[in-house]
């Protein structure tokens, strides 16, 4: 058990680099120049935010002992503040901790440059406590889909990535398209940032998945075989996965667009790895591979689809979490093996349809319930204190509007303070592309 603990730590340690400064990198690489402090500020926020409203209530609603409304939420009164938590729990509060932060990060990438901090600081809690812990709860916590569905999720293809997705997609809708898409040119200014953060991330989720192993063996034996076994799988589908689906992903692009680029390099990695954490305890070597070359193929075909629907997804957060989480969660119900450590046998091992029902049962409840509460928050906050910075400033800069610095002060000029801003008449299409 020392082991074991060791492990938890370390894992926790990793997941939560995977948000800062490993999501912050990736995302922050993605967008132009004049939005990158603000793209990687959200992610920061989102830890700040997340991790407190855990510890005070959000552990309690996830994990806690009395399940209300039939198993949606347990009751977030009732270890409030880690009240009656043992602190030999510590370990396992801090692990869980990390996901809500870093699923909450995930949505920032869809609504990208155009998203006042203050709006966003005041979205982190509400969308947790009414999306990211019911579902916690619902699916790891004796809740709903547990008792009812014998759906298998490892480490988070609804909780985290559907979860994250389908907040992005509702937001992208509800605050609108940013003022020159389409139109103006949005494309990455340093991809050198973006490779960096997926290599962080792939190295971070180890401890994202391998980490969630649950030791349930009576003996201590028993547990140190469970451990040595799944942690092995677990590590090696991972890693089989997102190299299958960044070749898949190489292989789309240049189908499609005639180039094998690095920022497909990078988003395939992520989408690998999204649709291998809800799996990877449940396939065989086979089935990773499988899984990772489909989510890699499926999600860059998805991310050009926003085009077609006119969909500001800035950063592609459907096209990846939510794609690549519904394609590694249904998968399961064909390719999960009762060989696996935390597996059945699913419909190609002679398991029959059940496996996938159930699966494509919790993917539909967590895309029906986040669709739901997401809309809530995001019209009741854009009808109050309202979602977009102005028109100008999305213009000029979300860095300079919303923190007051510039990213790149290459002339030493700005000292972290914003630059005056050009007469309105001075700006032409031109110009504002240049900015971009």
């Amino acid at each position: 058990m020392d082991g074991y603990y060791a492990w938890m730590i370390v894992a926790t340690a990793l997941v939560l680099m995977m948000t800062t400064p490993a999501l912050a990198l990736f995302y922050g690489g993605m967008t132009r120049s004049k939005s990158v402090l603000n793209m990687m500020m959200m992610s920061y926020v989102a830890m700040a935010v997340v991790g407190i409203v855990y510890v005070l209530w959000g552990w309690s609603e996830s994990f806690g002992p009395k399940s209300l409304a039939g198993g949606m939420f347990a009751d977030p009164f009732t270890l409030f503040g880690l009240r009656d938590v043992g602190w030999g729990d510590y370990v396992a509060v801090c692990f869980q901790l990390t996901f809500a932060v870093i699923t909450a990060a995930l949505i920032s990438g869809a609504v990208a440059d155009r998203v006042k901090l203050s709006s966003w600081v005041v979205f982190l809690p509400l969308w947790v406590t009414l999306c990211y812990f019911p579902l916690a709860h619902m699916v790891w916590g004796g809740g709903w889909i547990s008792t009812h569905l014998a759906a298998q999720d490892y480490a988070g293809g609804t909780v985290v990535h559907i979860n994250a997705g389908v907040a992005g997609g509702v937001l992208a809708l509800i605050i609108g398209r940013r003022v020159g898409f389409r139109r103006d040119p949005m494309k990455p200014h340093n991809l050198t940032l973006t490779m960096v953060g997926a290599g962080l991330l792939w190295f971070g989720w180890y401890g994202f998945n391998v980490g969630s192993i649950v030791l349930t063996g009576d003996s201590q034996a028993a547990n140190t075989r469970q451990f040595m076994t799944e942690t092995g799988v677990t590590f090696l589908n991972t890693t089989i996965a997102t190299m299958a689906a960044m070749l898949a992903w190489l292989a789309m692009e240049r189908v499609l667009h005639g180039k094998a680029t690095s920022l497909g390099a990078a988003s395939g990695i992520v989408a690998g790895l999204v649709a291998i954490t809800p799996s990877c305890g449940a396939v065989d070597v086979v089935g990773a591979l499988a899984i990772g070359a489909v989510a890699g193929a499926a999600c860059a075909y998805a991310v050009g689809l926003k085009f077609r629907f006119n969909l500001d997804d800035s950063l592609d957060v459907v096209g990846v979490h939510l794609v690549g989480g519904v394609v590694g969660t249904v998968l399961i119900g064909f390719l999960s093996t009762s060989t696996a450590p935390g597996g059945i046998d699913g419909l190609f091992h002679g398991g029959g349809l059940t496996s996938l029902g159930h699966q494509a049962g919790a993917a539909g409840i967590s895309i029906v319930w986040t669709g739901a509460f997401t809309t809530l928050i995001g019209l009741a906050i854009k009808h109050t204190i309202g979602w977009r910075i102005s028109k100008d400033d999305e213009v000029d800069g979300i860095d300079a509007a919303e923190h007051g610095e510039s990213a790149y002060d290459l002339d030493g000029r700005s000292g972290g303070v914003r630059l005056p801003v050009a007469p309105a008449a001075t700006k032409t299409r031109a110009t504002e592309g240049a900015l971009a």
